[in-house]
């Protein structure tokens, strides 16, 4: 698989470049899906972006979500004919954006799709994320059909949770690289 078809798909604000996404883009030269407007995110407008440049791929790719990008990816399979062109997803510290004090923020991302992912995928959680209790990252788990993987108590398992290069995800994500394209469901 090319690198250039592992999709980096930050959260809410962009991923800085302390970010494990960030320092994986620069060491592996994956590929960012930049979005119009970090601060103000549209639901709408990121599915679109992310469908154009999965569109632009020669193969099919493998997403690598943080935050808001988990329900990026939850959103974009609910409603792409193209699903197919996703071997899996590495989805990392989904929030939860139907809360009350988040909602405001994001008014465009409620309700959270709970369908499954036509695709594997691998969600890390934390047991200490202040945008969602590690009940309701289960919940998005399973609604998702997604393998949970308990990454202790880190924070949002972001840049300040101090990962640095983290290891123990990139290798989930070199497994989701290798699988073969007939292993992957695919939707009419």
């Amino acid at each position: 698989m090319k690198a250039r078809n592992v999709l980096i798909l930050p959260g809410w604000q962009n991923s800085g470049p302390g970010h494990w996404q960030s320092r994986w883009e620069h060491a592996h030269g994956y590929t960012r899906v930049e979005q119009h407007d970090w601060l103000r995110p549209l639901r709408g407008d990121w599915i679109a972006r992310l469908e154009d440049v999965l569109l632009s791929c020669d193969e099919p790719a493998v997403l690598v979500a943080h935050s808001l990008g988990c329900v990026h990816v939850a959103a974009w399979a609910a409603h792409s004919r193209n699903t197919h062109r996703v071997k899996g997803a590495l989805l990392v510290a989904p929030p939860d954006v139907e809360r009350e004090d988040v909602r405001p923020l994001l008014p465009s991302w409620s309700p959270v799709p709970l369908q499954a992912l036509p695709f594997k995928s691998v969600l890390f959680t934390s047991g200490d994320d202040p945008f969602c209790a590690p009940e309701r990252a289960l919940q998005f788990a399973s609604a998702w059909g997604a393998e949970p993987v308990d990454a202790g108590l880190r924070g949002h398992l972001n840049a300040e949770s101090g990962l640095g290069d983290w290891p123990e995800a990139h290798a989930h994500l070199q497994r989701l690289q290798g699988l073969p394209v007939a292993a992957t469901t695919q939707t009419v």
